[in-house]
């Protein structure tokens, strides 16, 4: 197999990978935003719903660029499941670990778009790096605003 080739096969699990990653982020979002309680109710059920459009949106960019560019995305909860190195939300957190979950889940989903974000600047993949690169700014700065809420 080529290096190209190789690299490009990397580039479309990479993008599955992170399909998956947002679904999945998308159904725990969800999860919070219907069972947080407690004195940040009002915070964070609004940041959570923000969240999980915000997740909505990647999923679906992600899986149209996979699309544009030869692959094929993956389409069901099983295959998410599969693909991502997340968890789904276990149930009966509270708002603290609701929030550090989610922080943990954006750390990891940075350092798997970092690596990504290789993989498409080796194949001069620019619309696909300029799309990696803008989420992971966008998490990277929700990460930061989240870790400074329980701080």
């Amino acid at each position: 197999m080529s290096t190209q080739l190789k690299s490009q096969t990397e580039l479309h699990a990479a993008l599955n990978r992170q399909t998956a990653n947002w679904f999945l982020l998308g159904v725990k979002l969800h999860h919070y935003h219907w069972y947080v309680s407690g004195s940040q109710f009002f915070t964070l059920h609004e940041k959570f719903e923000e969240l999980y459009n915000e997740a909505a949106g990647y999923a679906d960019d992600l899986a149209e660029r996979l699309l544009a560019i030869g692959g094929q995305p993956a389409s069901s909860m099983k295959q998410y499941l599969e693909l991502s190195d997340l968890q789904e939300a276990r149930g009966g957190e509270d708002a603290k670990g609701m929030v550090m979950e989610l922080v943990r889940d954006f750390t990891t989903v940075s350092k798997e778009l970092q690596a990504a974000i290789a993989t498409a600047e080796e194949l001069a993949d620019q619309p696909t790096a300029d799309l990696l690169i803008g989420i992971r700014s966008s998490i990277e700065k929700h990460a930061w605003m989240l870790n400074a809420f329980i701080a």
